[in-house]
């Protein structure tokens, strides 16, 4: 293992080595993956630190879940230019970057309303549970909180709207990151807070009315812009 392996979340290196795994034969379009256990044993790490790596393959679109069922292979879309938007480098750009994501997904999270089926709205619940599951257990969340949003993407129904937000997640990492360390309010209320958020949009998106989704979506990510400047 080299030093810069090392320096990287172990959640990360079991990433790449599903990344691998789904790349080998047998594997296909479809396939059901080994059951939790089974892939915790094989990279020889806890469940939490696997389910993380899964939430970000789910939320990058390389696997699907089915209730019940466990974790399948998802086709790979055709590759398509991808546009560059480059790392944060100041908070001023992670301010304008939740400026960007409140004016996209509010109408993401309103076409989700219109047009998600019930596996769809099902999946986002999943997603919202999964997040407060992780916090509850002292775990980052982070990419449970990615696999939410890209749930209501995949919801939306609109692929562009999917691969967008799969190409700006690690500018959506590093945001999360950072409000959580700047803020100065108390963990627990922050994780209140944010709870109530994530449900709002849920139920919006449940009860298939796009204005109290976009509104409730709008909300969330300015309530980040909040938690990041103690507003």
């Amino acid at each position: 293992m080299t030093s810069e392996t090392a320096a990287q979340p172990l959640s990360h290196q079991v990433y790449e080595g599903l990344l691998t795994l789904l790349g080998t034969d047998g594997y296909g379009p479809d396939v059901r993956l080994p059951s939790e256990q089974m892939l915790a044993q094989r990279f020889a790490v806890s469940r939490p630190v696997l389910r993380q790596a899964l939430f970000r393959l789910r939320a990058e679109g390389h696997i699907y879940s089915r209730k019940g069922s466990g974790s399948f292979v998802r086709a790979p879309v055709a590759e398509s230019p991808v546009i560059a938007l480059g790392s944060l480098h100041s908070i001023p750009d992670v301010r304008n970057f939740l400026e960007f994501r409140c004016a996209l997904e509010g109408e993401i999270a309103a076409l989700a309303a219109e047009r998600a089926a019930p596996q769809g709205t099902a999946e986002i619940e999943r997603m919202r549970l999964a997040i407060e599951a992780a916090l509850a257990n002292d775990r980052p969340a982070i990419e449970e909180d990615i696999a939410f949003h890209a749930a209501i993407a995949r919801a939306s129904g609109n692929r562009f709207f999917a691969q967008t937000l799969a190409a700006v997640a690690e500018q959506t990492r590093f945001s999360i990151r950072l409000t959580r360390e700047l803020s100065n309010r108390l963990i627990s209320d922050r994780h209140a807070e944010v709870a109530r958020e994530h449900a709002a949009i849920s139920t919006a998106i449940a009860s298939g009315n796009p204005d109290a989704a976009r509104e409730a979506m709008t909300a969330h990510l300015r309530g980040g812009i909040k938690r990041l400047f103690d507003q």
